[in-house]
């Protein structure tokens, strides 16, 4: 069935001028009466509007489509209504609506109106094609163009402008903290939405993994732009006189046309390397630089770390595992030649996590020559008693003693250029950070540390179940973001000052945000589309592996019902991990390091409740869909 059988020209307004979106609405029905195919314009306006009240149908880009199926409606028919001024529509994107089509569909026709809707959305989502629509003249004009555009006759505008984004070549690098989740998803954002408008990229990703599609010496000198979305630091000298735009890891993920449209404007700055990080070039948030800079260089430490604690924590956890108890209490974990084996190499890797903390923020900071001086106030700090904090003060401190030694040397002759890097620099560099961590940081610090370790562990129940409430809520509120990120700093801290239920707690609040979602999708599946329901499938696997961002696409597409389940699912299962006094040594693992858990079958069971909680809250919240939004 083409569109302009059930569209007829009595049913078409142009230029219209309604007062607000209810009149625009009865207007468009008192266009489809005339069309004779209303039998009862109470009751169909009546449909209608209940459509709109459980959900615009303003599509956003200027389109609205108000439709229902109803037993007011005879036979289905479309009007067509355009508004060049445009109307307040609560359009899904906040702009005001300009191009209207109402559908109606009997009650008895076998979901005719979704099928005319879909066909719809396609055509009118090529832009060209829609303000042609806008701007008809004559409602022959109008008829005219959906012919055209069904017919594939439709000639627009973009073609030319496709050939000139088309001619454009852009390069991207996309890296989060963990590189397990963001960033992929950002890399696929932007390679999709480059495609749908014909611009060539080419993507490098910073993963886990490592570097992934690695951007090569001539792709880079070809570039007309790079995008640069990452929340850590990446290797940017290579990028030395290119246009670069700097954005967070997130701006990838949802901002991937604004940063496409800025990158082939011409406009972007162009990057000149000083040996340091840079601060962010292209950000929403400019006045907020100083602190995602901040972050930037703490992550950048933490990433490195993470192999070092990860691994060496899981074998320590091991060792435990594997050892017996009753041979000798005080020396449990190193009894067995097993145990004793997993123990000494575990802890040699854990043992590095404190100086490539300390020394990747400060590399972070002040490029390589901060890196020996970072690790000299890292170890310093483990040896000292300051621990996981002290390592952080000392690897910012070792960056801007370094960018302090830099800017002193300045001045020197060139030809003692050779010697700032292998001499001064790492020989003042590390004087002064001794100086500073052992007779500033250290003592104060080491006190801190031991009050908190001590307070920790003297606290009663009810104060524990506190802390194991925020710290589990904490890891749901952007699920990897910054607020994640510090609930995890926070867990592994504790863990390396030997306290073990906060990363236990940390551990279950991240695990529950995809298990509650992919619980949801299972048993109230009539609240999600289909691809919802099989992308849910895969949340199972992401929340046994404690991978938090496999819940971020549902809460970015449902933030205000999806965001405060989970939070509060989660906030249940970290209260509950410190209510039952479970202990976990590996600060990762998920499901399969279980076994290694203190108290594990109730450590089970209070992930299993939070993510029982989520779901039935989210359950709760979200309603269960109609079949037009099933499609």
């Amino acid at each position: 069935m083409r569109i302009t059988d059930l569209l007829k020209d009595c049913s078409i307004d142009l230029a219209a001028a309604p007062k607000n979106k209810q009149d625009a609405i009865e207007r468009l029905i008192t266009l489809m009466e005339a069309s004779g195919n209303i039998a009862d314009r109470k009751t169909y306006l009546q449909d209608v509007l209940a459509r709109e009240a459980e959900g615009t149908t303003g599509l956003g880009d200027g389109i609205a489509t108000p439709h229902a199926k109803s037993t007011g409606v005879k036979a289905a028919g479309l009007a067509a209504m355009t508004i060049p001024a445009g109307i307040d529509f609560a359009s899904m994107d906040g702009k005001p609506a300009r191009l209207f089509f109402l559908i109606a569909a009997p009650s008895a026709a076998d979901d005719l109106h979704l099928q005319v809707l879909s066909k719809l959305a396609t055509l009118i989502m090529d832009p060209d094609f829609k303000e042609a629509l806008i701007a008809a003249q004559t409602k022959e004009a109008f008829l005219q163009l959906i012919n055209d555009k069904e017919d594939g006759k439709f000639q627009g505008t973009s073609s030319a402008a496709a050939s000139v984004e088309g001619s454009k070549k852009l390069l991207a690098v996309t890296a989060c903290p963990t590189g397990i989740a963001h960033t992929f998803m950002a890399a696929e954002s932007l390679e999709q939405h480059a495609k749908k408008r014909g611009i060539l990229i080419k993507v490098e990703t910073n993963g886990s993994g490592g570097v992934r599609n690695a951007l090569t010496r001539q792709e880079i000198s070809e570039a007309d732009c790079i995008i640069i979305a990452a929340d850590k630091n990446v290797e940017m000298a290579r990028f030395d006189g290119k246009p670069v735009l700097q954005t967070r890891v997130s701006d990838g993920i949802n901002k991937a046309d604004e940063l496409l449209d800025h990158a082939i404007s011409g406009q972007a700055p162009i990057y000149h390397h000083s040996g340091s990080s840079d601060a962010s070039l292209f950000s929403v948030d400019a006045d907020e630089s100083t602190v995602r800079k901040i972050y930037k260089d703490l992550m950048n430490g933490v990433s490195h770390m993470l192999p070092f604690v990860i691994g060496g924590g899981i074998l320590i956890a091991l060792a435990f595992l594997f050892d017996d108890y009753t041979i000798d209490p005080s020396k449990f974990g190193s009894n067995t030649p097993l145990a004793k084996f997993f123990m000494d190499v575990g802890g040699a890797s854990f043992g590095f996590m404190l100086p490539v903390l300390a020394g990747f923020i400060a590399m972070s900071i002040a490029d390589r020559p901060g890196l020996a001086v970072g690790f000299v106030g890292g170890a310093l700090a483990a040896k000292g008693g300051s621990g996981f904090l002290g390592a952080l003060l000392a690897g910012f401190a070792a960056g801007y003693i370094v960018l302090g030694l830099r800017k002193l040397f300045s001045r020197l002759p060139q030809s003692l250029e050779g010697i700032k890097p292998v001499l001064l620099y790492p020989l003042l560099g590390v004087f002064l950070m001794g100086v500073l961590i052992t007779f500033i940081i250290n003592p104060p610090v080491s006190g801190i540390n031991t009050w908190m370790m001590d307070s920790l562990k003297g606290m009663d129940t009810n104060s524990r179940i506190l802390i194991g409430i925020i710290m589990g809520g904490m890891m749901a509120v952007d699920m990897g973001g910054p607020v994640n990120k510090a609930a995890y700093v926070v867990g592994t801290g504790a863990l390396a000052s030997g306290e073990y239920g906060i990363m236990a707690a940390v551990m279950a609040g991240g695990m529950v945000p995809p298990l509650a979602i992919a619980l949801c999708t299972t048993f109230f599946g009539n609240r999600f589309t289909e691809a919802d329901r099989k992308s849910g499938i895969t949340n199972y696997i992401m929340g046994l592996s404690f991978i938090t961002e496999g819940a971020i696409p549902f809460a970015a597409a449902d933030p205000l019902r999806v965001l405060p389940s989970c939070i509060i699912g989660s906030a249940a299962a970290g209260g509950l991990s410190m209510a039952f006094a479970c202990t976990l040594r590996a600060p990762h693992g998920g499901i399969f390091v279980v076994p290694t858990i203190g108290n594990p079958l109730m450590y089970i069971a209070a992930i299993l409740i939070g993510a029982v909680v989520g779901c039935i809250l989210l359950a709760l919240l979200k309603k269960p869909l109609k079949e037009n939004e099933e499609a």
